[in-house]
């Protein structure tokens, strides 16, 4: 399949989601102030769709979105399917993000040996 056009699908596929968990969701379990789509990778065969999110709290919580999150498939899957024309709606598969907090610790690594060769001075 084309390349565009999966990233375009991918693409139209989080704005979908993201839009659906600030607007429509309901699940108690999902904290719409700390949760985000960070990206959707869809395969080229457009029967999968990878959807990545970074949550904001401990173990627990993202555990808990997910939860939320799966248990929401359904009716995301049919948002997906009356926003965007496709034969087939992907199946969805959420996954926790956790690049931004791998980026944090290497920056609060940087930093703290940075900090120790500027005291060592």
């Amino acid at each position: 399949m084309n390349i565009k056009r999966v990233r375009r699908i991918s693409s139209e596929i989080k704005k979908v989601i993201s839009s659906s968990i600030i607007n429509s969701l309901k699940d108690p379990r999902i904290d719409k102030l700390n949760v985000s789509v960070t990206d959707v990778k869809v395969t080229n065969d457009l029967s999968f769709a990878t959807v990545y999110i970074a949550v904001i709290g401990n173990d627990e919580k993202k555990e808990q979105t997910l939860e939320g999150l799966n248990k929401a498939k359904g009716f995301l899957k049919k948002q997906i399917g009356e926003s965007i024309d496709l034969r087939h709606v992907p199946q969805l598969i959420f996954k926790i993000d956790e690049t931004s907090e791998q980026s944090m610790h290497i920056e609060n690594l940087i930093k703290s040996i940075h900090e120790e060769n500027y005291n060592e001075d």
